[in-house]
């Protein structure tokens, strides 16, 4: 369907806790939109009224979106602008809007992302663990054994993973971390850009340690961190090693073989493409 241009849907991040996060630009749609959808309106009310933002509120959460999506896009047909929020940070990322969003784009009306803050990337930022290959998961399952079973299909992974978690159940998900995914180092972000903002860094072990023994640090909004898997080398022989660089070399470069083969046997680069330049005269 073409896209129209009478009316669009922006996505605006809200601070996740510092109010002076929010951008001009997200403030001037607020103010210009002529609706905004948020998850809780009282909520949202302080922020609005923070800024002297006088834009009527309504109702998107987990329990009314897919109803209330239908009577969003209809505003749309109508001709009014409106802005999506959450509660704090990007919409959509642990928060409503995946299924308005489809149905605006659906509908043939154009959707607008705002940068602004966000928890996950705020955190893994400052976090000091790697920041070129990461997964973001959201919440882990509620009920231990679900917990598990997800963190089990994850234990392989080798990128930073990244978690968000509740105060009352991050003891809980730190000892099913300890038993699923072993005592990799981990960092736990807690009540970021906020006054008692804290970053605790350690194993998995010593963190339960810390939280057991001052009640303070499982308190507030948090971002749970943990190292990836190390990376396991494969054992590869020279015969096979050759073979691979072969036929390999048959579609792609000395330099990108070098480098897809070294992340396939953990083998050096530089060995890979000094032996890839010889076979390849």
């Amino acid at each position: 369907m073409s896209t129209q241009t009478s009316a669009v849907l922006y996505i605006v991040p809200t601070p996740i806790g510092n109010l002076d996060d929010m951008t001009n630009r997200s403030l001037q749609v607020l103010k210009d939109v002529d609706l905004i959808a948020c998850e809780d309106t009282r909520h949202s009310a302080r922020l609005l009224d923070h800024y002297s933002i006088k834009t009527s509120l309504t109702a998107l959460h987990d329990h009314n979106e897919r109803g209330k999506a239908d009577w969003l896009v209809q505003q749309l047909i109508e001709g009014k602008n409106i802005a999506l929020i959450s509660d704090a940070g990007t919409p959509l990322i642990s928060d409503p809007g995946y299924h308005l969003v489809n149905k605006v784009r659906d509908a043939g009306y154009r959707v607008v992302p705002l940068p602004g803050a966000c928890a996950a990337i705020t955190a893994l930022s400052a976090s000091g663990l790697p920041t070129d290959d990461f997964r973001f998961i959201g919440f882990l399952p509620a009920k231990s054994s679900q917990r598990k079973k997800m963190l089990q299909s994850l234990s392989s992974e080798t990128t930073t993973l990244i978690f968000y978690e509740s105060p009352h159940r991050i003891l809980d998900c730190l000892k099913d971390v300890l038993e699923i995914l072993s005592d990799r180092r981990v960092v736990l972000a807690r009540e970021l850009t906020k006054t008692f903002e804290t970053f605790l860094s350690d194993t998995v072990s010593e963190l339960i340690r810390c939280l057991e023994n001052d009640s303070n640090q499982q308190r507030g909004e948090m971002v749970l961190m943990v190292k990836g898997a190390e990376k396991q080398a494969v054992t590869t022989e020279l015969g096979d090693l050759d073979s691979m660089i072969q036929s390999s070399l048959k579609y792609l470069g000395v330099k990108q073989t070098s480098a897809l083969l070294s992340d396939i046997t953990g083998l050096r680069k530089k060995e890979i493409y000094q032996r890839a330049l010889e076979l390849s005269e």
